[in-house]
Parts: C-alpha cells; structure tokens; sequence
C-alpha cells in the first residue's frame, strides 16, 4: 500500500511538473512539427542549454556532428514518426551551461527531465485548427485556435505568423501559438509566409522552424491525412524595389515544380500510400487566385503547379492565408484563375481587436469547413464533398 501511494504522488509530481514549464528556462511548450516521415519537437529557450529527447529509451541529440548545441536560442529534435506514434510519449532532457561554455572542464546543472504526453492523429474524423497572419499575435490567435478544445487532432500555422525577420524574437511567436495551443501534445504543420522572408535574421528562419533539408517546402503524412505543404515566396516580382535585391523567388519556385513532379513519380510512397483518404494542400498564398498588379506573378509555373495538383495528385482541399479575409473559392469559379484543383479556402483574418481562423474537420463522406474567431463563434460553414 505505502508503495502505491509514493508510486502515485510521484506521478503526480510528474504531472505538475509536465504542467508548469519552467519559465526561466523556456519560452514555451514544445511543439511537435510533422514533416515528412519524421517529427521535429521544437524548444525555445532563454538561456544556454544541452537538450535531447528521450523516446522509448533511446535519445534524440540536438547535436552538430556529435557536439550538442548550447548557443542556439531554438532546439530541435528529430524522431521517427513511428517511434513517437507508438510511445504515445516523451521526455524532454536538457542541462543549463553554467556560466561561459568553454573549451575545457564546462560547468552545467543537474540534468532536468520534462515528460509529456503525445496524441498522433487516429481515425477517420480529424479536427485541424488553421492559423495564418498572426504578425505577432500571441492571445487572440491562440484563443481561436482552442476552437476545438480538447478534441484538436492537428494545427496548421500557415504563414506570416511573426510579423516579419527584423529580430531572431520574432520567430519565438511561432513556438508561442504552437505550444499555447497544443501543450506539445499533438501535430503541428508549419508553413512559411511572405513577411517571414523580410528583415535581416529572415535567412536564419530554418535554423528556428521546421524543414525538410533546410527546404520550406515538403509533403507530410499523419494518419489517414496526406499534405503537401508549397512556399510561393514572396508576392511581387523579385525585381521589386520593396526587396531592394535581396530575393530570388523565381528559381525558388522552379525548384518546386520539380519537386512536385518528384512527388508524383513517387506516388505509391506519398499520396497513394496505403491508409491515406485525405489529401490537403497548405499556401500560405492562394497562387490560384485572380491577382492584380503587382501580385500578378508566375502565372505559368502557377497554372503549372495547379495541373499537376488537379490531374495526378486531386487534393480535396488547399488551405491559405494572406489576403487578411475568409472566402472559399471554387473550381472554375470566377475567381479560379489558374485552373485549381479543389476547393481552396482562404482562412484568416487578423485586427487588433479580434483573430478569426479556420476549423476543419474531415470525414469519411466530406470535410466541413468553419470561419470562426477568438470568441468560438462560428461566423460561416461550408461542406465539401470527400470523393
């Protein structure tokens, strides 16, 4: 009997301690992102530390080739999708370096443990939350974003959450709203924005959020959803005194019609896997869209990526953001400029008084559709058909 209760109060301990993050240490919950076939928890911090996660039994180093990172203010730890799926559980591992790291005899804490729960999606009903144009908002976007409480199987962050790359703080944003959100319990998606490319720190925005190869474009898979997530870049030509020679998107997205063209020539390994009955296509931009001047750019590699998308890949939805409005637009629609492939809803809506984002949830027959905003109200449905 006396074994059971210090067995429970140690559990119990475990619980407070998963529940209160130490503040002096961290700025926010972990974030477990999903990309490709493996998961990237992601940890920002406020001091020097050594970090790793510990996942049945083994450790994942945030190492550099061998030598674990202290001067980074972001970790990142990556898992095997399967592994993390079947423990179902993690434990964050760090030391705090002591004072200045040196070339001999370093100083560090004790080693601190964390332990947290993990939910991978399951089942044919999954619920998403999608998040887009943040620009530093932390309450507001993270109140929509618990539209669905407890029942959330994914997050979708979809682009512009920091307001732009002036400061490496900026990114913190992100890890905020992810973290707030999900308490390091359940999926993220990431997608880069067009304001995430500005501002002096906005090339280190890799080291600070989740790639594939240090590429912001990549195809995902958790449970029987399949996505593929595509970075537009930028919304005017490269050439565009606003950037001041500072971008090159246009061979940024030639890169991604062959990747795209990559994905297809692997479909059976991709979106025809066995298990997948959802397709989903994250843009933080609308690329099909009817645009005006100066947004008109890339109409070819545009209606390409649409063609390739609507006759080999037949995604049921695209998710955006950027316009800073909520619509949904329809295939061969007035506003379906490019051929789409789906529908494509454009989901977020920020003001200094309220956020409104999209709720998603699919099924086996159709994936309903809500505009709601921090206050859980529901402001639009729609229902489009799974087929």
């Amino acid at each position: 009997m006396k074994k059971i209760i210090i067995w429970v109060m140690l559990v119990m301990s475990m619980c407070q301690i998963s529940a209160n993050m130490p503040t002096e240490v961290f700025n926010s919950y972990p974030t477990v992102y999903a990309i490709g076939n493996e998961y990237q928890i992601i940890v920002s911090v406020k001091k020097s530390t050594l970090m790793w996660v510990e996942v049945n039994g083994r450790n994942y180093y945030d190492d550099s080739n061998g030598i674990l990172r202290s001067e980074s203010p972001t970790h990142i730890l990556k898992v095997p999708m399967a592994e993390l799926d079947k423990a179902k559980k993690y434990t964050i591992c760090y030391r705090e370096i002591v004072g200045e790291r040196l070339p001999y005899f370093n100083k560090t804490t004790e080693l601190k443990k964390i332990s947290f729960n993990f939910r991978p999606v399951q089942g044919d009903n999954i619920k998403i939350y999608s998040i887009a144009d943040a620009h530093n908002r932390v309450e507001t976007p993270v109140a929509a974003g618990k539209f669905w409480g407890d029942d959330l199987d994914l997050l979708i962050l979809n682009g512009d959450i920091p307001d732009d790359g002036r400061k490496i703080e900026h990114f913190v944003t992100i890890h905020k709203i992810a973290g707030n959100i999900t308490k390091g319990e359940i999926p993220v998606i990431y997608s880069r924005g067009n304001h995430d490319m500005r501002g002096k720190f906005a090339e280190k925005l890799s080291e600070h959020s989740p790639t594939q190869n240090g590429n912001s474009y990549f195809t995902f898979r958790v449970g029987a959803l399949w996505g593929i997530v595509l970075d537009c870049g930028e919304d005017k030509p490269d050439t565009n005194v606003e950037y001041g020679n500072t971008i090159a998107c246009h061979e940024f997205r030639l890169r991604q019609t062959e990747f795209l063209k990559q994905v297809i020539a692997n479909a059976e390994n991709e979106y025809k896997q066995n298990g997948v009955k959802y397709k989903l296509v994250v843009s933080h931009v609308p690329f099909s869209q009817v645009p005006n001047p100066p947004f008109n750019i890339e109409q070819d590699i545009y209606r390409e990526w649409c063609k390739l998308l609507r006759d080999e890949v037949k995604p049921h939805l695209m998710i955006s953001g950027h316009k800073h409005r909520q619509y949904v637009i329809l295939e061969k629609s007035e506003n379906d400029h490019l051929g789409q492939p789906c529908p494509v809803v454009v989901g977020s809506h920020p003001s200094n008084d309220f956020y409104r984002g999209t709720a998603m949830e699919f099924a086996p027959t159709s994936v309903e559709v809500l505009f709601t905003d921090d206050k859980k109200t529901v402001l639009e449905k729609y229902q489009f058909p799974i087929k």
